[in-house]
């Protein structure tokens, strides 16, 4: 596989051919973490919709605005074998492992956030942590956004900079107060987007844990628990075997 580094925007060429996808690499910010764009990744998308049709959804922890199920692991298994050199080049990681799979429907309205749900988060401090968003639904207007701090210039969050990070952050909210009730779209006083990427159906895109990121929702989306009529992705997190960047 050949990686072209002419500009910011690179071609994963021979990534994946025979999956039948449509790759491409992003460095966005200042500093520069990649984000990884697949187009066409799940042969049979209907399949992990209808499958999610059959589950039992839940609330799982404070942050995610919405319900979960997991996803049996053999549902992703080609899939993740077709990753594994996209992995290995674009962020220097031999082989990884699948922490976590869910399908995820966001169910909750903008007036009714709380206000952890409100700004940016990341998943986790480690840099060897991967999320792979996958959107499978119809409505291609919402997306996934990431941001910069202001008061830090934190685009990641690492075990080094979390102290920082939330000291700062109460600070800031001191001085601002608390977003209000909404999905954030945009820049704010406390922190500015750097990037976003369209959710367009059946896309999947594969980033670093530790960046700052939100769920990019507009406000007259279907906030449903269908998985069928609702904001339904899959939401896997793997734990990666690097060798540097």
């Amino acid at each position: 596989m050949e990686l072209s580094r002419a500009g910011r925007t690179w071609a994963l060429s021979a990534a994946s051919a025979s999956a039948g996808w449509s790759l491409s690499l992003v460095e966005h910010g200042a500093e520069r973490e990649p984000v990884v764009v697949i187009d066409n990744f799940a042969p049979a998308p209907d399949r992990l919709i209808d499958d999610a049709g059959f589950l039992s959804f839940q609330p799982i922890g404070p942050h995610y605005p919405g319900i979960r199920a997991v996803v049996a692991p053999a549902m992703l298994h080609d899939l993740m074998v077709a990753l594994e050199p996209v992995v290995a080049e674009a962020f220097g990681c031999p082989a990884f492992e699948v922490i976590d799979a869910f399908y995820s429907l966001v169910t909750t309205r903008p007036s009714a956030l709380a206000p952890i749900q409100r700004l940016p988060h990341f998943d986790g401090v480690e840099r060897e942590r991967l999320a792979l968003l996958h959107f499978l639904a119809r409505d291609e207007r919402s997306g996934t956004a990431f941001y910069r701090h202001r008061s830090t210039g934190f685009e990641t969050v690492t075990a080094e900079r979390l102290p920082a990070y939330r000291r700062s952050l109460d600070a800031d909210i001191g001085t601002h107060g608390l977003p209000p009730p909404g999905y954030i779209d945009g820049n704010t006083p406390i922190f500015d987007r750097i990037a976003r990427y369209e959710g367009r159906f059946n896309r999947a895109i594969l980033y670093r844990s530790n960046t700052l990121h939100c769920a990019a929702i507009p406000e007259d989306m279907a906030f449903v628990a269908d998985p069928r009529a609702g904001r339904l992705t899959v939401n896997t997190f793997l734990m990666a075997e690097t060798r540097g960047r």
